[in-house]
């Protein structure tokens, strides 16, 4: 015998104030890169792409890790999809300084926005920025849910 729940049962909504409070998503992004692509762009462009695509501190932490190669194409692929995420792709959404990986204390990964990435976030009324990493062997992969 099958149990079946109407919607009712499966959906809880928020009454009072906790419904004003309730936020909705304003976008979603992904991206994968191939991290041996990646890394022979990198080492290809040198110093010049770390500037490009990474803050200090992010070139810092990647170069801390175990597993560089990884790290940066993580980074990059959570990057890209924040852009994505955001609709405007990089160029109208800021530079990709602007978007920028950051670690909680908890280890969890986070995105902190600076210039027109935050401003093109405003106007879209993004509230908030949830961020996975992964990666396998051969790709790296990120996925972004905007929160309004």
């Amino acid at each position: 015998m099958a149990c079946r729940l109407a919607p009712r049962d499966v959906m809880v909504r928020p009454r009072g104030p906790a419904r004003k409070a309730a936020r909705m998503i304003a976008g979603i992004g992904m991206d994968l890169v191939n991290i041996p692509r990646f890394a022979e762009l990198m080492e290809r462009r040198g110093p010049a792409a770390l500037r490009r695509f990474f803050t200090e501190a992010e070139v810092e932490r990647c170069r801390q890790s175990k597993s560089a190669p990884e790290s940066f194409a993580a980074r990059f692929a959570a990057k890209e999809a924040f852009f994505k995420a955001l609709g405007t792709g990089w160029g109208l959404g800021g530079r990709w300084t602007e978007v920028e990986v950051v670690s909680a204390p908890s280890g969890a990964p986070g995105i902190q926005l600076t210039g027109r990435a935050a401003e093109a976030a405003a106007e879209r009324g993004v509230r908030g920025i949830h961020l996975s990493l992964t990666h396998t062997e051969d790709t790296a992969g990120a996925f972004v849910v905007l929160e309004g």
